[in-house]
């Protein structure tokens, strides 16, 4: 670490009861010190979603060196373009539609990111938040009997799934996107009930690549049904968080423990941020059983790190 680090006593201020808290004009372009990682660290395990406004990150180059504090990164997505020139970051702009679906990130390969970096380039005037929620809060509301279940129950996530739509959501660019994206297929069996390596938090872990469940005899429909009965208690007002966007300003959350949702509520005005994910770990249900690959290799997108190694 040079002598020029920044090293100091970081006041995080809470946005929301269950999740979220924010800090406003701390320097994520300089070289911060261990100490302050630390605490960044500390920070997200506690709120899961941390907001810095006014954070003098103005260049992918600063985002990626935050980002890489946290551990090794993935490259920008596994089937999806980065930005050019910078292989871990992927644009996520309004020209190519918005993530108007509740999910985690790319939780069809086998380790999914640990955490995501937004930051943002062009905010709209209006509209264009991010809506964060706890997947860990959702999963204490759970009735006993129903969290009881939920702690036997695998699903499987995939990138290959009907993305119909009402014709007057569905973006112009839908159907080339969707090639794009499902260019390489990928199936992964994730548990329901994902526990948190550094919390030790239980989380409900599904969300919109989640498309069934992994039990004999099970129809799709019922599957389907069981899904949405626990998505409900993760998208419940009570443990989500809106994060509205100003410029040079990011957002980390961790993608093990969170689901999010861009509504597009902007018009036509543009809206672009840019995404660097961390490297994360194979997921672990609550007797220790981990995630399994069905389909597609995601070795070229992503490093599988351990706690000893960021996550």
């Amino acid at each position: 670490m040079t002598s020029t680090a920044i090293s100091t006593r970081l006041a995080f201020t809470k946005i929301g009861a269950r999740i979220g808290a924010e800090i406003r004009g701390l320097d994520l372009s300089r070289d911060l010190s261990e100490e302050t990682v630390r605490e960044i660290r500390g920070a997200l395990n506690e709120h899961k979603a941390l907001v810095f406004r006014e954070a003098n990150i103005r260049t992918d180059e600063d985002q990626v060196r935050f980002a890489s504090r946290f551990g090794p990164l993935t490259k920008a997505h596994p089937t999806v373009a980065s930005v050019d020139g910078a292989e871990n970051v992927l644009p996520v702009d309004s020209e190519d539609g918005s993530a108007n679906t509740w999910h985690t990130d790319v939780t069809f390969v086998l380790n999914p990111p640990q955490a995501t970096t937004l930051r943002s380039v062009t905010v709209p005037s209006y509209g264009g938040e991010t809506l964060i929620a706890s997947s860990a809060a959702a999963y204490e509301d759970l009735p006993a009997e129903l969290r009881n279940f939920a702690d036997t129950l695998w699903a499987i996530h995939t990138n290959d799934y009907d993305y119909a739509v009402p014709k007057n959501l569905e973006h112009a660019t839908a159907e080339e996107r969707r090639k794009v994206f499902t260019r390489i297929k990928y199936q992964t069996a994730h548990p329901v009930v994902r526990v948190h390596p550094l919390t030790r938090e239980r989380g409900l872990f599904i969300g919109g690549f989640a498309q069934r469940l992994r039990i004999v005899g099970l129809s799709n429909t019922e599957s389907r049904d069981i899904l949405r009965l626990l998505q409900a208690y993760i998208t419940r007002p009570e443990n989500v968080v809106r994060v509205n966007w100003e410029p040079n300003q990011l957002v980390l959350f961790d993608n093990r423990i969170t689901q999010h949702y861009a509504p597009s509520n902007y018009d036509d005005q543009p809206r672009k941020l840019n995404r660097v994910t961390i490297a994360g770990d194979i997921p672990a249900a609550i007797d220790g059983t981990r995630s399994q690959a069905i389909e597609g290799d995601s070795s070229h997108y992503s490093e599988v790190v351990s706690i000893g190694t960021g996550a």
